[in-house]
């Protein structure tokens, strides 16, 4: 990331900025006229309008909740794979009708994917420009990563299937790079099927460091056990990404804790990453909502091992499972708990000399792609 883009973002947060993961509540009601759409008794031009004012909605409700770096939600996008798979050049899907908006489309690859296509191929660089036109405040966007998106695609072309992956990282690659030209800062890469499968972590970060290759942004990276109907897929511990994932161009690895406990936190200092943590402090697969207290708890645990100027909070993973209701909650209770902690670290900010601008400032939340 270029240092002028990198000010111009940070600038904009406080100490322990709170964000989202990415996804948020589908309302009933939406789910019923998404799956209409499926169903040849809505039009695109319909589902289109449908989508911008849920979009709407739901950056409302994040600023409302005092959320420091919003998102749109991902609520153009039915679940985390059709929305790429069925935009991707190259890949065939036989059957677009569903008979629940939320399922997943049977997509195949009856040639390689081809290595040449146009700007935006996968059309996000214009979801991206419209959340931004909606809000004044930062934006992340993120996008499934290329190893997810490889294992819900039927591949009987392939001999090496690390080759589809990376394939689908150019792809991807390309489109990242019309996102930033676009004005976007902070882009994160979504591997949730990643934990299933700990023996391809390495194919998994080559594919990644190709997707951020020569992308000026804030990169994150993040890493869940699952949350399809909000439950897990799979159980483990993150020291399976060690030490593969300290290869990873990107600045951030945004992590599920709340759910597990922190016990994974010092395994990940002891090898070694020195980069930022986005903490999970809200557990999205349950409906219960945390108080600020706990929130805060979670927090300075995490400070014991991780200092602030490396820390995002966030919670554990996305919020699509849960009710708006219960969603805005977790949010609020988020945002409180982190503004009991930054109170608490203040005097101690106060303390420390202020940087002049020809000095090397200290490690910041967001540092930019690593070379």
């Amino acid at each position: 990331m270029s240092a002028p883009r990198n000010a111009a973002l940070m600038g904009r947060v406080p100490l322990l900025p709170t964000t989202v993961v990415g996804s948020y509540p589908v309302p009933e009601w939406m789910e019923r006229l998404k799956t209409d759409y499926y169903r040849n008794r809505m039009s695109h031009a319909q589902l289109t309008d449908l989508h911008e004012m849920a979009i709407k909605a739901a950056l409302r409700d994040q600023e409302l909740a005092g959320i420091d770096i919003v998102s749109d939600g991902e609520l153009r996008r039915d679940n985390d794979v059709d929305y790429f798979l069925a935009r991707m050049p190259g890949v065939e899907i036989p059957h677009t009708a569903k008979e629940f908006y939320f399922d997943y489309y049977e997509a195949r690859v009856p040639a390689p994917l081809p290595d040449r296509f146009g700007p935006s191929p996968l059309g996000l660089a214009d979801d991206f420009a419209f959340t931004s036109e909606q809000t004044c405040g930062p934006v992340k966007f993120s996008f499934t990563g290329p190893f997810s998106l490889s294992r819900r695609i039927h591949d009987s072309v392939y001999t090496d299937r690390r080759e589809l992956v990376l394939a689908i990282a150019r792809v991807l690659n390309a489109e990242a790079h019309a996102l930033a030209e676009r004005g976007a800062q902070l882009l994160q890469i979504d591997e949730p099927f990643l934990a299933g499968y700990p023996d391809a972590v390495g194919t998994a970060i080559e594919a990644v460091n190709v997707v951020t290759d020569g992308v000026d942004v804030t990169w994150g990276l993040h890493v869940c056990y699952g949350n399809r109907y909000a439950r897990p897929l799979w159980e483990g511990h993150y020291d399976f990404l060690f030490p593969a994932v300290l290869d990873a161009n990107v600045d951030q690895l945004v992590l599920e804790f709340a759910r597990k406990g922190y016990e994974d936190l010092p395994v990940i200092e002891k090898f070694g990453w020195d980069r930022t943590i986005g903490l999970g402090v809200v557990d999205v697969k349950s409906s219960q909502v945390e108080t600020p207290e706990l929130i805060a708890s979670r927090i300075r645990s995490a400070l014991e091992l991780v200092p602030a100027e490396r820390l995002v909070v966030n919670p554990d993973c996305g919020l699509r499972n849960v009710t708006g209701a219960v969603a805005r909650a977790k949010l609020e209770a988020m945002v409180a708990g982190t503004a009991a902690v930054r109170a608490e670290l203040a005097p101690r900010i106060a303390a420390t000399p202020a940087h002049t601008p020809s000095e090397q400032p200290p490690e910041t939340v967001a540092r930019g792609a690593r070379g």
